[in-house]
């Protein structure tokens, strides 16, 4: 019995330890430069001989420092954490529930692209009992030029991604696949301004798709999640609503990836109520 006592203090003392650390993680993304020694007692409602000795081991590990001003700010080590777990997310693994959700809402098939020089791979896909079977597999790659993923990433990815893809010969893989440059140029403008890259049966006869792109926690774009379907399941009427629905899914996604710039975005957008 004896020995439990100090294994009791031990995570009464880890508990309050962790709670000081989201307490200053709070203040700061809330826009505080640091949090003083002041502050801290009054705000958690202990004394400051507490928070000191709270403080001391998070300070020898970097966890948190202090400032100039004698405040207390989160630490190098509070980054390295925070980096080691979102460097650890599985993009398939995030994004897998998001497609499951949209492929049964929307009896379309699910993918899931990642960017390979001016080409995407499949790394997932998702069918369900009602949707018609598509020929696409995981691992088959495909140019971006040819894709509404592919339009996706170009048009939230590098500038310079735009001009290697142009520089490829385009293929005619319909009588719609786009191959002149300025057109081609004109529909990523407009994926841009929309949020969501359109395959009007430009790579499949009468397939139709729409893409929107992805990001990670660095708000880089690292892949596209795409729904496609025939033409007569998936008329142009509705490219719009499922083109907006595979924005929003996209984001929350990139959510899930820790990207901020998406968190804002998904913010803005259940505040609006639309994409937009």
């Amino acid at each position: 019995m004896t020995a439990e006592v100090p294994a009791r203090n031990a995570a009464l003392s880890l508990r309050r330890g962790l709670r000081l650390l989201e307490h200053v993680a709070d203040r700061t993304r809330g826009g505080a430069a640091s949090v003083s020694l002041t502050e801290l007692a009054a705000e958690l409602g202990t004394a400051k001989s507490t928070v000191l000795r709270l403080t001391a081991p998070m300070l020898e590990t970097d966890l948190l420092r202090r400032t100039p001003e004698a405040g207390f700010t989160l630490g190098l080590g509070a980054l390295l954490l925070g980096q080691s777990y979102l460097e650890g997310i599985d993009l398939r693994a995030a994004a897998a529930p998001f497609l499951r959700r949209t492929a049964e809402a929307t009896g379309l098939t699910c993918h899931l692209v990642v960017p390979d020089g001016t080409d995407i791979v499949y790394v997932d896909k998702v069918e369900t009992r009602g949707t018609v079977r598509m020929g696409s597999r995981i691992g088959n790659r495909l140019p971006m030029r040819n894709t509404a993923s592919g339009k996706a990433i170009v048009a939230f990815g590098e500038p310079e991604l735009l001009t290697q893809v142009l520089a490829v010969p385009a293929v005619a893989m319909t009588d719609q696949t786009i191959t002149d440059d300025d057109r081609w140029r004109q529909e990523v403008e407009r994926t841009r301004a929309r949020g969501y890259g359109i395959d009007d049966r430009e790579n499949e006869p009468g397939i139709r798709c729409v893409a929107a792109p992805v990001l990670d926690h660095a708000n880089q774009v690292v892949g596209a999640m795409s729904i496609s379907g025939l033409a007569s399941r998936f008329p142009a009427a509705a490219v719009r609503e499922l083109g907006e629905g595979v924005v929003r899914t996209a984001l929350e996604v990139s959510v899930a990836l820790g990207s901020s710039s998406a968190g804002l975005a998904l913010a803005r957008t259940a505040s609006s109520g639309g994409v937009r």
